[in-house]
């Protein structure tokens, strides 16, 4: 489990192709403080540390994970945001995430709001169950909370807007967040459930 406070922006160091595709991830870490088979969360994906150095680590990224998550974001040099896993006793500070993407949604609009941006994602209308206005979500690993959710133009799914204050934005990768980019999308935990539970009584009456 995570909370979706960044701890550390990696970048991607190297990239292998193995069976799978290993890459090692440069980071602040201590990494004399992470073990082997630890996970840490990178941009909103739960991985496994499968080898670590002073200064870096590594992890393997299966090609179901690279069809689910957001394209080139695996890339030599790329940036992510890490956050390690949740021990008891940590401070919730943003909301449970779990590391699993469940879509890829695109920045779609970037507005200048005082010292903040406002973004505006658009998704396509199976998520809309999931997104209320002061709820939370996931993107790219980062606890956020929507503003407002609304029809995309000409019945093309759904728009959500975000809001980026200065600190967000400089303890993470959004700080260069533009027009196309691809995130990683998490739905709250307590809305997933919930929107289980009403598709179940549905089925039932």
């Amino acid at each position: 489990m995570f909370t979706g406070i960044i701890t550390d922006i990696g970048r991607i160091e190297a990239v292998e192709q193995k069976g799978d595709l290993r890459l090692r991830i440069g980071c602040g870490y201590d990494l004399s403080t992470v073990d082997l088979g630890a996970s840490i969360a990178c941009s909103g994906v739960c991985l496994t540390v499968v080898d670590k150095g002073d200064s870096w680590f590594a992890v393997d990224v299966s090609a179901e994970t690279k069809r689910r998550t957001a394209p080139r974001m695996w890339d030599k040099g790329k940036t992510l945001n890490l956050e390690r896993a949740l021990r008891v006793g940590d401070e919730l500070g943003g909301h449970i995430v779990t590391g699993h993407v469940d879509d890829v949604v695109e920045v779609v609009g970037v507005e200048p709001v005082g010292d903040s941006l406002s973004l505006t994602i658009a998704a396509h209308f199976g998520l809309a169950p999931y997104l209320a206005p002061k709820g939370s979500v996931s993107l790219d690993g980062v606890s956020l909370t929507v503003n407002e959710v609304s029809d995309g133009p000409e019945g093309d799914g759904i728009r959500f807007g975000i809001n980026l204050i200065p600190h967000s934005r400089a303890q993470t990768n959004f700080a260069d967040v533009e027009v196309g980019r691809w995130l990683n999308f998490e739905i709250d935990i307590l809305a997933r459930y919930l929107g289980r539970m009403m598709e179940v009584r549905d089925t039932r009456v």
